[in-house]
């Protein structure tokens, strides 16, 4: 790193891109100002100058300013105007994690990884300001240097001490821009709050990243004065200036795979157990579930999002709802899926707000100088992987609205202190809710015992209740399960070797979230004609055999497409075969018969979710709305509890029936009772 002088310097820029790189500027110059940089890959700089390569690493502001330089010494046709050299693919070494970041990084060219948190509003920034000297009219020019204005204080004209007047039309300004990057959330230990850095863009850079975007920064660390009130403190902040930004298009870049990963990941891919044993390696501490762990499987991997010609988006992710009784293991599900999939978030939605959640417009003193910033909330760091929502149910009515938007079209909308933004969220959502009475009752409406409007819970493509009922043979298979995981936990306590066949996962969390990364980056199977045919028939079938209700809507089409294509992916097939369409109508026959059948026709029957009232039982509505108004117009007066009952004994009826429907009635609003025991329609 023995280079010595400005000229020495320039002279070697000069040598390097008139040899190697003369293409490269003429195109930038051509397209300039559209384009105003000249991107160059470190390792062609290190291939020809390993010497100039580890100057720039070393001494990055002395290094870029003479290249910058020694560009205007090039003949390329026409005039060169200034471009800037930015620099991608820094070496491994210079590839620093934020919370790594130490006082001898400072002044060098280093490499962060992160997500974007927040962004300020693109400002121009002066560079060469144009002062007018208030006593003689002369200009004097002043470059800028750091945040601090620099004014003249002496006119070099007249020589006087003067009052200067900014002349902004002869200045010269720059676009610049604030953004904060905040670690990745997988790669934190357990509870560990997620570091932060600013970093600042300038020119052609501003614009180019919005929050939730996952970015590799490389660029220059360095200083920044802090001050109490007008005193200026010792210690100082850490800010990056930006040189260039790589944007990750290719999905879990951050999780590396090697040569040996992906030899082994393809060797078990073609096991025929393999579905088995991903399952077995999902929370193998809860004992059985094995249908809900199959579907969790296939949510890890998910099915294939799709853009039309005219731009509608098909969501490929699947969204999963847990209900279930206390002690059912909901909330341990959600944590082990949290840790086993790439880029998940965990959060409770009992202390989630909307903006925690989706984004917020919010004002910042001191990144954002007291103006309004964009902060991403959970389901757009979750951008790509799994948010795991628990206490769903718990959640703010007004806060879980927000929900809406971004499980179908996968999009968040912010409006608000002027700034409109539309961030992208194309997570699956797994989410864990209570019934309201402590128990999950199979004869009730779903829509009935969980806060959850049907709205939201139709968009759930599967929804399994975990209920805890006693039984003999499994009570005490579960019996012996938790007590050999305790036991073993004793065990391990005390440093014993135990063999723990049953507890221990059949693929490492670290392996099997490296063969979910690689499947979601290289597997995008393809239905057969077998596969459509399957799916078709069955959807058809089962329509056609229900006159009375409706089993299936498009929505539960939706859901079989997107669990075959997921099964596929976890076989890494580029196509999708007829088992993984068996699979897949074995999975949502499997929800429907728990949560959507009408238990007095014995059919399956979606209006139990999508409107939290079966076709039968809105049938008995009418009947008994009938029936209040018959008796109000024949007696002019509330009609009495014993008449209804009696009458719609008439109609087939039964009493407890009557008295569950008159009381829904009433909660909705359909009904009200002006006197005990008599009740009248509303609005009539």
């Amino acid at each position: 790193m023995a280079i010595s002088g400005l000229e020495n310097l320039v002279e070697r820029w000069e040598r390097l891109f008139q040899d190697y790189f003369k293409e490269d500027i003429e195109s930038a110059s051509l397209l300039y100002p559209d384009k105003k940089s000249l991107l160059l890959n470190y390792w062609d700089i290190d291939k020809y100058d390993s010497e100039l390569g580890e100057y720039l690493l070393e001494k990055p502001y002395h290094a870029l300013y003479s290249a910058e330089e020694s560009l205007k010494n090039i003949d390329v046709v026409g005039e060169i105007p200034s471009i800037h050299i930015r620099i991608k693919n820094l070496p491994e070494a210079r590839k620093i994690e934020i919370r790594d970041l130490r006082s001898f990084h400072l002044g060098k060219f280093i490499s962060v990884d992160g997500l974007v948190k927040k962004v300020t509003e693109v400002r121009p920034k002066l560079v060469e300001a144009a002062f007018k000297c208030q006593k003689c009219g002369a200009i004097v020019k002043i470059r800028q240097e750091g945040n601090m204005l620099i004014e003249p204080h002496v006119c070099p004209s007249c020589h006087r001490k003067s009052t200067f007047k900014l002349i902004p039309e002869e200045s010269i300004f720059i676009d610049s821009q604030k953004i904060e990057l905040q670690e990745s959330p997988e790669g934190l230990r357990g509870g560990a709050q997620p570091m932060r850095l600013v970093a600042y863009l300038e020119d052609d850079l501003v614009g180019s990243s919005v929050p939730g975007d996952r970015i590799t920064l490389n660029g220059v660390l360095k200083v920044q004065v802090r001050r109490r009130g007008q005193i200026k403190l010792t210690e100082f902040n850490k800010v990056m200036d930006v040189n260039s930004i790589e944007i990750k298009e290719q999905a879990f870049e951050e999780i590396s795979i090697n040569e040996e990963d992906e030899k082994k990941i393809k060797e078990m891919s073609s096991d025929p157990m393999l579905q088995v044993k991903i399952r077995e390696s999902i929370a193998p501490t809860i004992y059985g579930l094995e249908t809900e762990k199959d579907a969790l499987s296939l949510q890890l991997f998910g099915g294939i999002p799709k853009t039309m010609p005219d731009g509608t988006k098909i969501r490929g992710d699947i969204h999963i709802l847990l209900v279930g009784d206390p002690g059912t293991a909901k909330s341990q599900l959600l944590r082990y899926i949290s840790q086993l999939a790439p880029r998940s978030i965990y959060t409770s939605g009992k202390s989630s707000s909307a903006a925690g959640l989706t984004a917020s417009a919010v004002r910042s003193d001191e990144f954002g100088e007291g103006k309004w910033t964009l902060e991403a909330g959970a389901l757009v760091l979750a951008d790509l992987g799994v948010a795991c929502v628990d206490e769903l149910d718990k959640m703010n009515p007004k806060d879980r609205d927000a929900l809406h938007q971004a499980m179908e079209q996968q999009e968040i909308s912010v409006a608000k202190a002027g700034i409109n933004a539309t961030l992208k969220s194309r997570c699956a959502l797994l989410g864990a809710a209570n019934p309201k009475l402590g128990r999950f009752d199979e004869y009730s409406s779903l829509a009935d015992q969980i806060n959850i409007p049907p709205a939201l819970l139709s968009r759930f493509d599967l929804i399994f209740p975990l209920t805890d009922k006693p039984d003999k043979e499994r009570d005490e298979a579960l019996a012996m399960h938790i007590l050999e995981v305790h036991r073993y936990g004793e065990r391990m306590e005390r440093n014993e070797n135990v063999e723990a066949d049953k507890i221990k996962p059949f693929f490492e969390p670290e392996f099997l979230r490296k063969y979910i990364a690689y499947a979601k980056r290289h597997i995008h199977p393809v239905m057969t004609n077998e596969a459509m045919e399957k799916i078709k028939n069955y959807y058809v079938d089962m329509r056609a055999k229900s006159k009375e209700t409706i089993p299936f809507t498009p929505r539960q089409l939706e859901a079989f497409i997107r669990l075959a294509e997921a099964s596929a992916r976890m076989r890494l097939s580029t196509i999708v075969n007829e088992e993984d369409a068996e699979k897949a109508i074995k999975i949502v026959e499997y929800y429907l018969t728990k949560v959507g059948m009408d238990r007095e026709t014995e059919s399956i029957d979606i209006d139990i979710i999508a409107t939290g009232m079966s076709r039968s039982q809105k049938d008995k509505m009418k009947i008994i709305t009938e029936i209040i108004r018959d008796i109000c117009t024949e007696i002019d007066a509330p009609a009495p509890v014993e008449e209804i009952i009696s009458r719609g004994q008439e109609e087939g009826m039964d009493k407890d029936t009557i008295e569950n429907l008159i009381a829904k009635m009433r909660r909705e609003g359909i009904i009200f009772e002006p006197k005990h025991g008599k009740y009248k329609l509303t609005g009539e």
